[in-house]
């Protein structure tokens, strides 16, 4: 499943022996998988903070632990040590952790939720908003909720108009229509309040809600 060099290896073993901590060894997780603001988080970790389910790589000297809920994202991990002449740069290649793009033949609300994962939340959270797929119905109609500071905001209909339906519609075949059903009048921190006049300087049409 992960492959780790002997290079990588013997570079974390001298790091750790150099914490002279007993059963101290590296832990592996995936941040924000599935979209492309997926990370991996590598960090050394002793036995007593771990959660009891990480799977364990043998490695020479020390274990290597995988994040549980990580593991399917990790799949094909590849851990390097690369030397050079100014010292050495640790690698790690996971080529799953974004997640894989849903073929043509993948049902229609998984499609949706790759777009809205990896293209719509990504603009929406530069203003504090996000979407949350609320279902999908054999016609291809979308269900939405707005949260965040899209949830209450007075520009979220020109926002699902001319960005999130747009964008469902060129990207995702069989998607027909898109449909807010956010209860907006429940609001806490809209970024736009729905008794305002304008929306604020610098908004964009897609990102204003």
């Amino acid at each position: 499943m992960i492959q780790i060099s002997d290079a990588a290896q013997s570079h974390f073993r001298k790091l750790i022996e150099r914490e002279a901590i007993p059963g101290l060894g590296v832990r592996l997780s995936a941040l924000n998988p599935g979209t492309q603001r997926a990370d991996v988080r590598l960090e050394f970790a002793e036995p007593d903070e771990l959660n009891g389910d990480e799977w364990v790589v043998d490695c020479a000297g020390f274990s290597l632990w995988l994040d549980a809920p990580s593991v399917p994202w990790l799949e094909g991990a590849q851990i390097d040590y690369e030397t050079n002449p100014t010292g050495g740069q640790l690698q790690i290649r996971a080529p799953r952790i974004k997640g894989v793009v849903p073929g043509a033949d993948a049902p229609l609300a998984e499609r949706v939720q790759w777009i809205i994962d990896n293209e719509i939340n990504p603009q929406l959270a530069m203003h504090k908003g996000n979407v949350n797929l609320a279902g999908v119905d054999a016609d291809g109609v979308v269900r939405l909720n707005f949260g965040g500071g899209c949830h209450g905001c007075s520009m979220v209909d020109i926002t699902l108009k001319q960005g999130v339906e747009k964008t469902l519609l060129m990207k995702v075949p069989g998607v027909t229509r898109v449909m807010d059903v956010t209860d907006h009048d429940s609001g806490a921190n809209p970024y736009a309040s729905r008794g305002s006049k304008s929306a604020p300087a610098g908004a964009s049409p897609y990102s204003q809600a």
